[in-house]
């Protein structure tokens, strides 16, 4: 069954409650008014049966007796005429009912006995003779008002009046208290949802402040002023979530200014220690090269040295190349935009690959037709070539490996798959962070593996992607892991500027 639907919104809410307890009093003010009129319209009919007393259901046994006769009927004609039209009498002895009539008009004339049915009987019968009024149900009549009195000849006379002027005054009212108070409920209504909203003004500008806020980016960046809400009466509960609200803001922006010339600062420090660096590495490893070069003997053990002294200084330098150029990634530098052919960029790519891997399967799966993206060549044939290196350093030798491309006309993707053991659970979150190492590496169990990276592979694939325009992704389980790289396809010519 479903749920009755509800307002979300605090002005709804606040609306529909006014209304609902609106709803509330009107339905207890009528109720009461409609009980209170039933009452004493009742009340009044009980009067009238008390004055008119048992003359009418005495007449009913001894119509034109002489008024010495004690039946009371002494006052002759004037027993109907005195009597409401509509009055019932009926004369019982013991259970069983002798007489039953109805004042039809003025006169013995206007006297219409009446049938009535064993429930009826059954109904006169079982009420009290102790003078107070009673309602009941005659099936030919209808709901009438009786009272019962002991009569002189050890009977029971009983004498009613017709609810039905009760009850349709009681009707009318319901139907008047209905309509006015429908009507109330709709004013009270629209007026309370003016109100509601007129009041809820300030909040709802603290909101829509909120919304602005949360939709600036703030994981990176130079933070801009930001916009406050408007200022409200401090004495209120608005007028104070207001003032906190800027408050908070005020911090979060302090923080966040903070951070950013914190981060401005350390890409400044890496891209100048980098440089820097270049230098003095490079004149260790020329120095390193030179040492090998020299014409007289040598020991092993020295040469042994310098040849580490050049494979980590050839090392280092990478690293530093790596540093640098994430460094200006960071800083925003532009890259190259111009037509890069996808296609022949991932054949050059393999083609390397497939030399420096050979113990490895390596598949193509290319579209009939070149697929051309806008960008820098030289950094996206680095971000193939980081995929794999990747791919080779960390799955055994014999691994398949699918290099991909596939377009839809506004995007293209290239995909990198291996059926190799695939990354750790540990490490997949964070895989595309700088220097990030799993607890062990794919390749611990590859013979001939190296693991000689330095962890800012694929950080380098992420900067260069996002800062084409495109994205990066790892599916990756035991057996089977992919490397999804989107980037936006050139424009046809016509379509360029």
């Amino acid at each position: 069954m479903p749920r009755p639907p509800w307002p979300h919104t605090l002005r709804a809410r606040l609306t529909a409650g006014l209304v609902v307890l609106l709803a509330v009093s009107c339905a207890a003010v009528g109720v009461a008014a409609v009980l209170e009129l039933n009452g004493f319209l009742t009340g009044r009919l009980d009067q009238q049966l008390r004055e008119a007393g048992v003359r009418f259901p005495a007449s009913l046994e001894h119509v034109g007796r002489l008024p010495s006769d004690h039946d009371g009927d002494e006052d002759g004609d004037g027993d109907t005429r005195r009597q409401t039209v509509g009055t019932f009498g009926a004369r019982l002895v013991g259970d069983t009912v002798t007489n039953a009539a109805v004042v039809a008009s003025g006169g013995r004339t206007g006297t219409v006995s009446v049938s009535l049915g064993e429930r009826d009987s059954r109904r006169l019968a079982g009420l009290p003779a102790d003078g107070d009024g009673h309602t009941t149900e005659l099936s030919s009549l209808g709901e009438y008002r009786l009272m019962a009195f002991p009569g002189a000849d050890g009977d029971v006379l009983v004498t009613g009046l017709p609810m039905e002027p009760v009850e349709a005054t009681v009707h009318r009212l319901e139907l008047v208290a209905t309509v006015v108070f429908g009507a109330a409920l709709l004013v009270a209504g629209f007026a309370g949802a003016l109100w509601v909203r007129w009041s809820l003004r300030p909040l709802s500008r603290v909101a829509a402040t909120a919304t602005r806020v949360s939709r600036l980016p703030l994981s990176s960046g130079e933070v801009g002023l930001w916009p406050r809400a408007p200022e409200a009466d401090p004495r209120s509960e608005v007028g104070r979530v207001a003032d906190a609200f800027n408050t908070m803001l005020g911090h979060v922006e302090d923080a966040l200014t903070k951070r950013q010339a914190s981060e401005e600062r350390l890409r400044s420090f890496a891209a100048d220690a980098s440089h820097e660096l270049r230098t003095p590495v490079a004149t260790v490893r020329g120095h390193a090269e030179l040492a090998l070069l020299h014409p007289g003997p040598v020991p092993p053990k020295v040469v042994r040295a310098l040849e580490r002294i050049e494979a980590e200084a050839a090392r280092m330098g990478e690293m530093v190349d790596d540093l640098l150029l994430l460094a200006r990634l960071d800083a925003g530098r532009p890259l190259e935009r111009l037509p890069v052919d996808l296609t022949r960029l991932v054949l050059d790519a393999v083609t390397d690959a497939q030399a420096a891997g050979p113990g490895h399967r390596w598949t193509l799966e290319l579209p009939e037709e070149p697929v051309t993206v806008t960008g820098d060549a030289h950094r996206l044939h680095q971000v193939l070539a980081n995929l794999l290196a990747n791919a080779r350093l960390h799955t055994p030798v014999g691994t398949t490996i699918t290099v991909s491309v596939e377009t839809d006309g506004t995007t293209a993707e290239l995909k990198v798959h291996d059926d190799g053991p695939g990354v750790p659970a540990d490490v997949r979150p964070r895989v595309f962070e700088r220097f990030a190492h799993g607890e062990r590496r794919r390749t611990e169990d590859a013979p001939g593996g190296t693991g000689t990276g330095t962890g800012l592979g694929l950080s380098i694939v992420a900067a260069v992607t996002e800062a084409h325009g495109g994205d990066v992704t790892l599916d990756s389980v035991p057996g089977s892991t992919t490397f999804t790289v989107r980037l936006p396809v050139r424009p046809p010519a016509a379509d360029r500027p």
